[in-house]
């Protein structure tokens, strides 16, 4: 096989084992960012992360948990097989000859450009999930100017191509997902290597344990998150903003707009699931792809 063939494989079953880990974390995280602020005098919807998770399982049950993962899981593959083969091209270019590691800055760079291939897949994903995410919380709220049910991801694709501006609409929120996965991906793979050398003492991390390579993935996906994650929020609520009345004119209004009635903390509400969800699922999706990946030559 050929280079991208293995990394576009790798990054496929490292994907898929991400998504089962971490989703349930996902739903809650996207929950607490798309609840409506409650009007004064009343308390939200969820008063915490704990809260959202009896409440979904109370009016949905456990598979409520795993809602919206339909549309993930039909691209995961696509996604992480464009982030690791982007970034194994990125790797060649940049290694001054065949076999030599590359420095900490390198995998900067490259972490970075293959954020830049992502993002255009998975903004439309996105947009569908978080809809399906969000929508038991916002259908509740008059407030909220959410009036349609989706059935599914492809209920939520039509509606969108029909009714908000075409395949246009299924790229709302470009601007912040670039804004996430750039530097969010710079950071993690520059952590990830990092982590790999101090392990294995050196710059030869080929035979670092499975342990290592866990601790090693979860703590560079928490960097991912913990680097940007006021950017995720406006991107999910612009992605859940009514298209007919939006509350939101764009990415700045959007941050401004959260700051002014919230503070400080309405840019990270959601943080605690994501991060709880980033270490397991970026440990299982880091250790899948190592192993894929060293098992096909």
């Amino acid at each position: 096989m050929g280079d991208v063939a293995k990394d576009l494989t790798a990054g496929t079953v490292g994907g898929a084992s991400q998504l089962i880990c971490g989703h349930p974390f996902d739903t809650i995280k996207v929950k607490l960012q798309s609840q409506p602020v409650p009007l004064p005098g009343q308390p939200p919807k969820f008063s915490g992360a704990m809260d959202a998770v009896k409440q979904t399982i109370a009016a949905e049950g456990p598979r409520g948990l795993y809602k919206g993962m339909g549309a993930p899981l039909a691209t995961v593959a696509a996604f992480n097989a464009v982030l690791f083969s982007v970034r194994g091209q990125l790797e060649g270019q940049l290694r001054s000859q065949p076999g030599v590691p590359l420095t900490v800055n390198q995998q900067v760079v490259c972490g970075a450009g293959a954020g830049v291939a992502v993002s255009f897949l998975a903004c439309p994903t996105e947009l569908i999930k978080c809809r399906l995410q969000a929508q038991s919380a916002l259908g509740q709220s008059s407030s909220a100017g959410v009036t349609v049910k989706y059935g599914g991801p492809m209920d939520v694709a039509r509606h969108v191509l029909k009714s908000e501006g075409g395949a246009r609409g299924l790229f709302k929120g470009l601007v912040p997902t670039l804004a996430r996965e750039v530097p969010g991906n710079a950071a993690m793979f520059g952590v990830y290597e990092l982590l790999k050398q101090q392990f294995a003492g050196g710059t030869d991390t080929s035979n670092l344990g499975r342990g290592s390579l866990i601790v090693a993935g979860g703590l560079a996906g928490a960097t991912f998150w913990f680097s940007v994650y006021p950017t995720d929020v406006v991107k999910s609520v612009i992605q859940v903003d009514d298209y007919k009345n939006p509350k939101y004119s764009g990415s700045i209004d959007a941050f401004r707009k959260i700051l002014a009635a919230e503070g400080v903390k309405g840019l990270y509400k959601g943080f605690g699931p994501a991060m709880a969800r980033s270490i397991p699922a970026n440990g299982a999706c880091f250790l899948a792809y190592e192993i894929t990946r060293s098992s096909l030559g």
